[in-house]
């Protein structure tokens, strides 16, 4: 739960697993408690705690809900059904707030990605990929990440912390308030879907994750379908059940590899859940059918993964199991210091071409927002960043503790 006023637990860096250890969550200098993130039954009793008998409470805060969540509203003389007589009330006790944007920036091919900061100081990012039938908010989940993929330009920073249930939804707020789509409408909307690849783990961040997404799917406010929200997971096993279970929303798996030794090296989190027992998960995650496939990202890197042999064992792997799924092929994004190179286009179509004739959908992903590090792998901000020789050997060093 997101509080103001309690103990929440954060993820440090652990052995692949984060040692969740008590924050307290600081309070804002003016005491006033801020609203964005809140479940409808933690609205009525923040109102309840601050006074209003239990009739008002629950009209003020069905009421703060539709104008948060339904209208977009951050200032409470703007909330045109709330008597005004409340107004001055609400507005001594309450704030509706949004991240602080430090940068934002527009790609060539339209892709936006805003630097946000958190009243700690810490910074993340959010990506938005415009298509013609579709528009894509990448949400991150956590202030960088455990995980140190080999590949991946965020698994360079240290985990921080996680983000909060509200600094979660603030994203989504953010982005709707920046392409104009208040009140919140069921069609034609620009921003259609979700997807929870941004910084860090979401199944290491399970409850705040949770806590936001079902804000987003929720009927009376955001109201986005469960079928456009993907949570993507690098594959920590024991969580994918109770998050189909419990958030219901699409499995996006990152592969990456189809060899233990090849994910051992370019996702180390394959040391202590590996192929065999990840691909399974995938089987048992509920709800999955032909209709609400599996996804696996896939990165392409020249002469590691992407060889022939690679495509028909991830074949044989999907079909052992039998998944319904599709493969998104990821042409490497470089950035400096990294150690891989990006795959020759004929060999990615070549790949692409074996899986599709196995009857497995295979697209090749365009890169997009390359020319503002918004690209897949790339998120990065300006904390605390590690040399790949130094992230390497506390790689290593987490890899030994895992035995």
């Amino acid at each position: 739960m997101d509080s103001l006023h309690s103990q929440a637990p954060m993820a440090r860096p652990g052995h692949i697993d984060p040692v969740p250890v008590p924050r307290v969550v600081t309070p804002r200098a003016d005491g006033k408690i801020d609203l964005l993130g809140r479940s409808k039954d933690e609205l009525k009793q923040i109102l309840l705690d601050a006074g209003l008998d239990i009739k008002q409470a629950k009209l003020r805060a069905k009421q703060l809900w539709h104008q948060i969540y339904n209208r977009g509203a951050t200032q409470f003389d703007a909330m045109t059904d709330i008597a005004k007589s409340m107004h001055g009330w609400l507005d001594d006790h309450f704030v509706v707030e949004r991240p602080e944007v430090i940068e934002a920036q527009v790609s060539v091919d339209g892709t936006r990605k805003w630097l946000l900061r958190a009243p700690d100081g810490e910074d993340y990012e959010m990506v938005f990929i415009p298509d013609a039938d579709r528009g894509t908010l990448c949400v991150s989940s956590q202030v960088g990440c455990t995980l140190n993929c080999r590949f991946c330009h965020t698994g360079t920073m240290r985990l921080v912390r996680n983000l909060t249930t509200s600094e979660i939804v603030g994203q989504i707020m953010l982005a709707r308030d920046a392409l104009g789509e208040w009140p919140s409408q069921p069609e034609g909307r620009l921003l259609t879907n979700i997807v929870m690849m941004g910084m860090g783990e979401p199944l290491y961040n399970f409850d705040n994750v949770r806590d936001a997404l079902k804000i987003v799917m929720d009927g009376d406010g955001i109201a986005l379908s469960k079928r456009r929200i993907t949570l993507s997971t690098s594959g920590v096993v024991p969580m994918m059940e109770r998050a189909g279970r419990e958030i219901g929303v699409n499995l996006a798996v990152s592969l990456h590899a189809v060899t233990k030794e090849i994910r051992d090296e370019i996702v180390p989190i394959n040391r202590k859940y590996g192929i065999e027992e990840l691909l399974q998960a995938c089987a048992d995650y509920p709800g999955v059918n032909n209709a609400r496939r599996i996804t696996f990202e896939y990165v392409m890197l020249k002469d590691k993964n992407d060889r022939d042999e690679d495509a028909h064992e991830l074949v044989r792997l999907i079909r052992k199991y039998k998944l319904p799924a599709k493969v998104n092929l990821i042409p490497f994004n470089p950035w400096e210091g990294s150690c891989y190179e990006t795959s020759l286009p004929e060999q990615v179509r070549r790949f692409s071409n074996i899986v599709f004739n196995a009857g497995i959908s295979a697209p090749v992903r365009t890169p997009r927002g390359r020319d503002i590090d918004a690209a897949c792998g790339q998120l990065k901000t300006s904390s605390e960043k590690k040399s790949r020789a130094e992230l390497d050997r506390l790689a290593e060093e987490k890899l030994a503790a895992l035995g």
